[in-house]
């Protein structure tokens, strides 16, 4: 953990870096950096007009703390992201991308909403489409799944 410090720590003083800039700073592929911006909700940087990423000191300081967790730390990327997402949160800080979002079940008062036969509420096409923090929440959800079940068939094929 000491190693990161000292990197983090090494970041240029200015506000907006390049994606090039934060791959060397980090020592990270440019295409792993893309990646995470599509695992990890809070790392979006900003664009540009031009349609160049523009990242801040506070992504790069999480650029750091996704490879420490990744590389380091061994954890799966459905483990840091949890990880992150828990920290924030205890931290008393927002998830910069989703400012207001609910946990699943305190928005759904811990149950799913059911329909008159019983079965869970499922929303068609004609009903207004869900709010972004509820998709983005959904996302999350799926692709924690995604890679818990992953590890699963992983664990089930080395048997």
């Amino acid at each position: 953990m000491e190693g990161n410090e000292q990197s983090e720590s090494a970041i240029p003083e200015k506000d907006l870096f390049r994606i090039g800039e934060v791959s060397r700073l980090t020592a990270t592929k440019q295409f792993v950096l893309r990646y995470w911006e599509t695992e990890f909700p809070m790392l979006q940087p900003e664009k540009s007009p031009k349609g160049h990423r523009l990242y801040r000191r506070q992504d790069i300081e999480t650029v750091f703390t996704i490879k420490r967790l990744l590389y380091d730390e061994g954890f799966t990327i459905a483990g840091a992201r949890r990880h992150l997402r828990d920290q924030v949160g205890s931290d008393g800080g927002a998830v910069p991308s989703e400012p207001h979002a609910p946990r699943l079940f305190e928005e759904l008062d811990g149950e799913l909403p059911m329909d008159a036969s019983g079965e869970p509420e499922v929303q068609h096409a004609t009903q207004p489409a869900m709010s972004r923090s509820t998709a983005l929440l959904d996302r999350k959800l799926l692709l924690d799944l995604r890679d818990s079940l992953r590890s699963f068939l992983t664990l089930l094929e080395s048997e």
